[in-house]
């Protein structure tokens, strides 16, 4: 029997074995803000677009030296010596090492996985120094099933995302899904995560016309390498 959405398998996220956080995991990360803020060169994603990732983004966020210093923490805390960063991004999806700026009013938690033709982990860098709120981080979720009981949380193989299961070929909403665990934004904080769990960024926050207000994040994808 083919998996549909209502029978997806559940695997409750625990933290040091399907996420990992790192508390200022940069030396220095105030003048990476200051880079990121002053690209120049933006692709816009919704509302502009009809993309499926929301706000602006611009490659190289992090410099050769800054990327060490994260990959390095990374392949410490899942185990394994070398990591190979997605390469050239796909149409339609954020690349690795880009730098992603999303207002209050661009969009809304939208639970997903990452394609595992892209990765086996991915992570992303918080980097506004003064958030209005912690609520705007990463949070997983798990289905809410029509009974209201809870089902589960994971795409698993041959699936490469939730839109090849039956059940999610229209895509899927808030309202589809309940928040599992919520990982707060932190200035400076780094979370990496086993990309087949279903997550989403928790919130935004910011306004249109000022682009330093609004939540901006480094977004990574790797699969492991021998």
């Amino acid at each position: 029997m083919p998996l549909r959405a209502a029978t997806l398998p559940y695997r409750k996220p625990e933290l040091g074995k399907h996420y990992w956080i790192k508390d200022n995991i940069l030396p220095d990360a105030f003048p990476v803000v200051e880079r990121c803020l002053n690209k120049t060169e933006w692709t816009m994603g919704a509302p502009w677009r009809p993309e499926p990732w929301p706000g602006m983004r611009a490659p190289d966020a992090l410099l050769p030296e800054e990327l060490v210093v994260v990959e390095d923490w990374v392949k410490s805390q899942i185990g394994v010596k070398a990591l190979r960063p997605q390469g050239a991004p796909v149409n339609g999806v954020s690349g690795h090492n880009y730098v992603q700026i999303v207002g209050g009013g661009e969009a809304v938690a939208r639970p997903h996985v990452d394609s595992s033709k892209l990765c086996d982990y991915a992570g992303v860098l918080y980097l506004h120094p003064y958030p209005p709120t912690k609520h705007a981080g990463t949070s997983f979720f798990r289905l809410r099933l029509p009974d209201g009981t809870l089902g589960g949380n994971i795409c698993p193989p041959p699936y490469e995302s939730l839109a090849q299961i039956p059940g999610f070929e229209q895509g899927s909403d808030l309202t589809m899904w309940e928040e599992d665990i919520e990982v707060p934004y932190v200035f400076n904080r780094m979370l990496v995560y086993k990309s087949d769990i279903v997550h989403s960024a928790t919130a935004y926050f910011g306004w249109d016309h000022e682009l330093g207000s609004k939540r901006i994040a480094v977004v990574f994808f790797w699969r492991t390498a021998s």
